[in-house]
């Protein structure tokens, strides 16, 4: 570790260093993080993070990950009085303006639709402050850090959070095209990898798909954040369901293949984090959408799975391709912007960390002898790699479809664990 420091500071970049073995910091300044990945070259990360839940509630971030939580009605109630007053203050100070900057209104119905809610929004900003004002809520004060990153502190001056305003500014000029993500999708159907499903299947995914442009045109990270929210979902529910007929005594065959879904889950996990240390979770519509849809979502798929697996994993294929449509063309459409950004910390240690946890488990179409090690010198590289895992999700929910998925774990008990860094 020396030796790993020595180099840092040989770089002249005065900040935590998070090493690839132990994620453990090294104290030098308070302003951004620094990483050495497995193979002891230095990576800049991000320094900031946008995310409404930081600190104890983004991985490796906090010393105290892994702890016990608390009981449920604590807990619920703690996420209840901070979503009550996130709810407030996106009410108060008027967040939702940020929708419509991002999609204005263009035609009759949506003017129509985006005034009724604002004048449902101005009725409820009286009703808060009339709440408050008879000591029915509390006093609701100003946020310590607003949406764009800037603290209300006066010892700041105002400027933003770990001076990060050029990060900032680049995160908000990312663009994504609902119309090429669609003819990126048609392309690859007219090429002949489309997925074949039932009707009624087509139908749920269209209209999620529609939902999802309608909800976050123009809003890319915000939409990446809420697909990555829902897209746990699945894996959730599969392991779920086969841990149901195991406690049965039903069907114990599927014990290895819960633990492919679970590396699937941990891998939605992490692009998760990603998504949030970009800020696509600090709107409280936002949060309040894709969390009521994920566990709908969730439900419906446990019934489905019940009924039909090769159902469930049907619609997943279709979403998970959905995703690297949507990812692929968002690479594209960014790609000098991105390559100008460094990968937030969450999005190193995954790619780069000496313990690839369970990474190997979900690379259906990966050889033991060259296994996938993706690159994370830029947030290019990280989508490129999101975009990448999407597809061996696909690869992964086909197999399940057509059985081959035991042929891949039999093969892999044989030629033994991969090992390879």
């Amino acid at each position: 570790m020396d030796d790993q420091a020595t180099k840092s500071k040989a770089s002249g970049v005065q900040q935590p260093v998070f090493f690839a073995d132990s994620v453990a910091s090294v104290s030098m300044d308070e302003e951004c993080s620094a990483f050495i990945d497995r193979d002891g070259d230095f990576m800049e990360v991000m320094c900031c993070d946008y995310g409404f839940r930081s600190g104890a509630s983004r991985m490796y971030q906090e010393e105290n990950d892994g702890r016990i939580p608390k009981n449920a009605f604590q807990l619920g109630w703690d996420n209840f009085k901070s979503e009550l007053r996130a709810l407030r203050q996106s009410i108060r100070f008027d967040d939702f303006s940020t929708i419509s900057e991002a999609n204005p209104p263009r035609g009759p119905i949506s003017r129509a639709a985006y005034s009724v809610g604002q004048v449902a929004l101005d009725g409820l900003d009286v009703v808060d402050r009339a709440l408050e004002a008879a000591q029915v809520l509390e006093p609701l004060r100003p946020r310590a850090v607003t949406l764009d990153g800037v603290t209300q502190s006066s010892e700041s001056g105002g400027k933003l959070i770990n001076n990060c305003s050029e990060i900032r500014k680049k995160l908000k000029q990312l663009k994504l095209s609902n119309k090429a993500v669609w003819d990126r999708e048609h392309a690859r159907e007219r090429d002949g990898r489309g997925v074949e499903t039932p009707w009624f299947i087509k139908g749920v995914y269209l209209s999620l798909c529609l939902l999802l442009d309608f909800l976050f045109e123009n809003r890319p990270i915000q939409r990446f954040w809420f697909l990555e929210t829902v897209a746990r979902m699945p894996y959730f529910s599969y392991i779920s369901m086969l841990h149901l007929y195991e406690s049965f005594g039903w069907w114990r065959a599927g014990a290895e293949l819960r633990k492919i879904h679970f590396a699937e889950e941990w891998n939605e996990l992490h692009h998760l984090q990603i998504m949030e240390s970009l800020g696509g979770d600090q709107l409280w519509f936002d949060r309040f959408a894709a969390q009521h849809a994920a566990i709908v979502y969730y439900w419906i798929l446990l019934g489905l799975y019940f009924f039909s697996p090769q159902l469930a994993y049907n619609f997943s294929e279709l979403i998970e391709y959905h995703a690297v449509d949507t990812y692929g063309e968002f690479v594209d459409a960014n790609e000098e912007l991105l390559k100008s950004l460094p990968p937030p910390l969450v999005a190193a240690v995954y790619y780069r960390s000496q313990d690839l946890y369970m990474f190997d488990s979900f690379q259906t179409s990966q050889s033991i002898q060259n296994p996938r090690r993706p690159s994370c010198k830029s947030l290019y590289d990280v989508f490129k790699n999101i975009c990448e895992d999407e597809l061996e999700h696909v690869k992964t929910m086909k197999a399940c479809q057509d059985e081959t998925v035991g042929q891949d774990i039999i093969a892999r008990r044989e030629d033994g664990p991969r090992i390879g860094l």
